[in-house]
């Protein structure tokens, strides 16, 4: 039998064996004398081209949403060094605070309540007009859930804070303080409160706000009871409720 010039080309799938090496020897000899070209594919590694099937495909992201972008610092990129001279950029709240934020904060016994760990979360509003803004604490502590409502008035040009707080548990408290910063991106707030009554006794409580990134801050708080010396009242983290955020260590 002869083929003509045009003759199929053929595929043989071989096992990997020494029988089946010569069997496609064999094979091959007896195709050469008929014309018919073999391409020799070992038994169960097929190519997609030898087989006629896709090969396995990366999955399709191109309609998946991007991730949320986290917040950026408060310094703008001078494309230099910073120089001693260079004016640190008046704290924006609104681009800062408004969100949700959890928090832990382990305290001591006090006036406040009984110590132990408090965990929760602070929902900060957006203002309208640039200086009034309002917040809601809910949180679980030693003796139980509680709220806080709290007022705060931001005075920019001024770099200054006022918050007044309804908590709760009984009390109520006055706070103001001052905002300042530095190149490195890093600002601190300083408050004070004035003397408020809680469980009949006479309170009053400094805090340090530390805001270290756009998505975490701390808070270092010392407390003075009846006009005693101020004595540590536990320091707590604040995280901005975002993906891909975790609790700092």
């Amino acid at each position: 039998m002869t083929l003509d010039a045009g003759a199929a080309r053929e595929v043989v799938a071989v096992p990997e064996t020494r029988a089946g090496r010569a069997a496609y020897g064999a094979a091959r000899h007896l195709a050469a004398s008929a014309g018919v070209a073999l391409l020799l594919v070992s038994a169960g590694a097929a190519t997609p081209a030898a087989t006629g099937t896709a090969g396995p495909q990366p999955p399709d992201r191109s309609g998946s949403p991007a991730p949320p972008a986290l917040p950026q610092g408060q310094i703008p990129d001078l494309g230099r060094p910073t120089e001693a001279g260079d004016e640190v950029p008046a704290f924006d709240y609104d681009a800062y605070f408004p969100g949700v934020w959890t928090f832990e904060w382990r305290v001591p016994d006090s006036p406040l309540g009984p110590g132990g760990l408090i965990t929760g979360s602070e929902t900060f509003e957006r203002g309208t007009d640039g200086r009034n803004y309002t917040a809601v604490i809910e949180a679980e502590g030693p003796d139980g859930p509680f709220t806080t409502d709290s007022t705060i008035i931001y005075l920019a040009g001024q770099r200054a804070f006022v918050r007044h707080d309804t908590d709760s548990r009984g009390f109520r408290m006055l706070r103001a303080g001052r905002i300042g910063g530095d190149l490195g991106g890093f600002y601190t707030i300083h408050y004070e409160t004035a003397p408020f009554e809680a469980n009949g006794e006479e309170v009053r409580l400094r805090m340090t706000t530390r805001l270290v990134s756009p998505v975490n801050y701390r808070v270092e708080s010392r407390i003075s009871v009846a006009g005693g010396p101020f004595t540590n009242f536990g320091n707590a983290w604040w995280r901005k409720r975002l993906p891909g955020v975790t609790a700092p260590e």
